[in-house]
């Protein structure tokens, strides 16, 4: 089965196409002056286009792990997550707090999705 890459860069590819399936990389803010409400808007607008740009979407995600900097975090990201979730189509989740490659980031999510 052939494996396809987008966004294919030195460190990482953003999305990688499999079998059906479409993983995507940890997304950040590129924003991070933000605060928790504003960098999970942001990343969540990056799953959005990634998926759309495959032909997929958030109704379609099969698990999804997220990373905050601080479980501080916790309800300002879930506030953001309530009101961009698909209801009916709520993903299995895993959300842990975790020393960020960046300092300055307060959440990363990796997705994994399903094509049409």
């Amino acid at each position: 089965m052939e494996i396809k890459r987008l966004h294919v860069g030195k460190r990482l590819s953003e999305t990688a196409i499999h079998n059906g399936t479409v993983y995507l990389a940890g997304q950040i803010a590129e924003d991070t002056t933000q605060g928790i409400a504003g960098q999970t808007r942001e990343v969540l607008g990056h799953v959005d286009r990634l998926l759309a740009e495959v032909g997929s979407d958030k109704t379609r995600i099969l698990s999804c792990q997220i990373y905050i900097s601080s479980m501080e975090h916790f309800p300002g990201m879930n506030e953001v997550w309530d009101g961009w979730v698909a209801q009916g189509h709520t993903p299995p989740r895993a959300t842990v707090e975790a020393k960020l490659a960046n300092p300055a980031c307060l959440v990363e999510i990796v997705i994994v999705a399903a094509l049409p």
